[in-house]
C-alpha cells in the first residue's frame, strides 16, 4: 500500500516512454542479431546431430562390414587348415607308400641274396659231397681190387648194368 500513496503519475509516464525506446532501441539493433545467433546455433545443433546419426550410422556399417570380413576370415583359414591337413595325409600317405615299398624292394633283395647263397651253399656241399664220394669209392675200390679176379668180376658187372639200362 505505500507504493500507491507515492505513485507520480508523470515519474510513471517518464519510465513507460524510457522502457518503450529501449524496447525499440533493442528490438532495432539487438533483436536481430540476437534471433540470429540464436537461429544459427540451432542451425548448428541440427546440423551436428544429423552428422552425429550419419555417424552412428557409418559405424553400424563398419561393424557390419567387419563382422562379414571376421566370418569371411574364419571361412578361408578353416578352408586353409583343412587343405594343409589333406596334403599333410597326402604327403605322410606318399612316404609310407614310399617306405612300404623300399621296404618290400629291400625283402625281396634279401630274399634273392638267400636264394643265391642257398643255391651257393648246395652246389658247394654237392661238389664236397662229389668229391668225398668220389675219395670214398676210389679208397673202397682200392681195397677190394688189390687182387686182378675182383678187378675182372667188377668190370663185368659195370658193362652188364651199362647194357641193361
Amino acid at each position: 500500500m505505500g507504493l500507491l500513496e507515492n505513485f507520480s503519475s508523470g515519474l510513471f509516464i517518464i519510465q513507460s516512454v524510457i522502457f518503450l525506446v529501449l524496447i525499440f532501441v533493442l528490438r532495432k539493433f539487438a533483436w536481430k542479431p540476437i534471433m540470429d545467433a540464436v537461429n544459427e546455433r540451432e542451425v548448428t545443433i541440427v546440423d551436428s546431430l544429423n552428422q552425429a546419426k550419419l555417424a552412428k550410422q557409418e559405424v553400424q556399417n563398419l561393424k557390419a562390414e567387419n563382422e562379414v570380413i571376421i566370418r569371411e576370415a574364419k571361412v578361408e583359414r578353416d578352408n586353409i587348415l583343412k587343405e594343409a591337413r589333406e596334403i599333410k595325409d597326402r604327403i605322410v600317405g606318399e612316404a609310407k607308400d614310399a617306405a612300404k615299398a623300399e621296404g618290400d624292394k629291400m625283402i625281396e633283395q634279401a630274399r634273392q641274396s638267400i636264394q643265391a647263397e642257398k643255391a651257393s651253399a648246395m652246389a658247394d656241399i654237392k661238389n664236397q659231397i662229389g668229391a668225398l664220394s668220389v675219395n670214398i669209392a676210389e679208397s673202397i675200390l682200392k681195397q677190394k681190387l688189390d687182387n686182378d679176379g675182383a678187378h675182372n668180376t667188377l668190370v663185368e658187372n659195370i658193362l652188364n648194368k651199362s647194357n641193361l639200362n
